[in-house]
C-alpha cells in the first residue's frame, strides 16, 4: 500500500508495510528517522515503476493541491497503481476546508466522484466521518468525507 502525502507518517505507523511518499523532504526525513518507509516526490513523480502498488490512500491531501494540478497528480499516483487496484481518498468537509490557508480546492462528495470518474475509476463506496449527517459538515472541522476507488482492472481509462 502507498500512503500518498503521507506527512509525519501517523498511517505508516499504524499500518506497518505502507511506504508513504511526500513533497515535503522535511516530513520524510522525519519519517525515515522513525524507521518508516518514506520517499520524496520530486518534479511531481512518484519514485516507483508503473504498478508497484495494489492500493493507495490520499487522506486529507487532495484539497492542497491546486485545481490546475490536480489531473497531473492523479495520473501519476493512478500510474503507480496495478490494474483493478484500490484508491482511498479523503477529504475534509466545508468546516475543516475552511480551517486551512493552505487548502486549495474544496471537494464535495460529487466532486470527487467526478474527478476519479475522469480517470477512469469506479466509485466502490463513500464513507462520511464521524457519520453521515449533512449538518456536521458545517459544525465540525473533523468531518471528512471518504471515497473508495477501484482502478479498471483491465488497465484501460485514464487511469
Amino acid at each position: 500500500m502507498l500512503d500518498f502525502g503521507c506527512g509525519i507518517g501517523d498511517f505508516l505507523r499504524f499500518r506497518p508495510g505502507t511506504t508513504g511518499v511526500d513533497i515535503n523532504p522535511h516530513n520524510v526525513g522525519f519519517c525515515r528517522d522513525r524507521g518508516l518507509d518514506a520517499r520524496l516526490i520530486e518534479d511531481g513523480h512518484i519514485p516507483f515503476p508503473d504498478r508497484s502498488f495494489d492500493a493507495a490512500v490520499m487522506d486529507n491531501v487532495l484539497e492542497h493541491i491546486p485545481e490546475s494540478s490536480v489531473d497531473g497528480v492523479m495520473r501519476e499516483l493512478l500510474r503507480v497503481l496495478r490494474p483493478g487496484g484500490l484508491l482511498l481518498i479523503g477529504v475534509p468537509g466545508e468546516k475543516g476546508y475552511a480551517a486551512d490557508d493552505d487548502h486549495r480546492c474544496f471537494y464535495a462528495e460529487g466532486d470527487l466522484v467526478a474527478l476519479l470518474g475522469r480517470h477512469g475509476c469506479r466509485l466502490v463506496k463513500v464513507f462520511h466521518m464521524p457519520l453521515r449527517l449533512p449538518r456536521l459538515r458545517h459544525m465540525l472541522s473533523q468531518y471528512c468525507i471518504y471515497a473508495l476507488f477501484r482502478l479498471p482492472a483491465n488497465g484501460e481509462g485514464d487511469a
